[in-house]
């Protein structure tokens, strides 16, 4: 697959061919969609926590005798039907993570690559750099390009001074390609590749 390079600011830049075993396979949104799954699942905090009637600080005395009152047995305050007494079966602290093999979260990523060439949402710019860390210099660029909501994917390391010019953009995130996953793929319209992306992307699926 054949892509135009361009500039930041609009410019053409050459061409480059992108690996059909990365951005050519045909999307498979289970895969997709069990990729997702994992990564929110991964960022829950899993801190909710109701009391249970172990939790309670209340009598543990037996409310009233057993017979000769016409009302139903019972025993401690702290049970559930109660007002003030335990939630039953209410939230703990846990973790909501679960596990999911190398192999398909590397295939996962490999397909979203694909449904983002598929629709023709991937730009491959030549380099994610600013001459200084001007908002308003990158919007402009940005404004040139069509971009409103993106994914930028820089090299290993990213030039500072774009990312502190993306930082106050909204729907604009930056990321070293080291940190490139599928949900932030998926969350943003267009996916913009620097040619060193590229490079680190196609060197780690060979």
């Amino acid at each position: 697959m054949d892509l135009t390079v361009t500039t930041l600011e609009g410019k053409d830049a050459g061409k480059i061919s992108l690996s059909d075993a990365i951005f050519g396979l045909d999307p498979r949104q289970d895969l997709i969609q069990r990729i997702v799954r994992w990564q929110l699942a991964k960022k829950q905090q899993g801190t909710h926590q109701a009391l249970g009637r172990a939790d309670i600080s209340r009598t543990g005395a037996k409310m009233f005798k057993q017979k000769g009152t016409g009302r139903a047995r019972h025993h401690s305050a702290r049970a559930p039907q109660f007002r003030g007494g335990g939630q039953a079966h209410g939230p703990v602290v846990r973790s909501h993570a679960h596990d999911l093999p190398k192999k398909v979260r590397a295939l996962a990523l490999r397909h979203a690559l694909s449904a983002k060439a598929k629709a023709s949402d991937i730009i491959v710019v030549d380099a994610l750099t600013a001459s200084e860390a001007k908002t308003k210099a990158l919007t402009g660029s940005l404004s040139k390009l069509g971009l409103t909501n993106a994914l930028f994917i820089g090299g290993a390391e990213l030039d500072q001074n774009f990312r502190l010019a993306a930082k106050n953009i909204p729907n604009v995130d930056v990321l070293p390609v080291q940190g490139i996953n599928v949900y932030d793929i998926l969350r943003r319209g267009k996916l913009v590749l620097s040619k060193d992306a590229v490079a680190a992307l196609e060197e780690r699926f060979k």
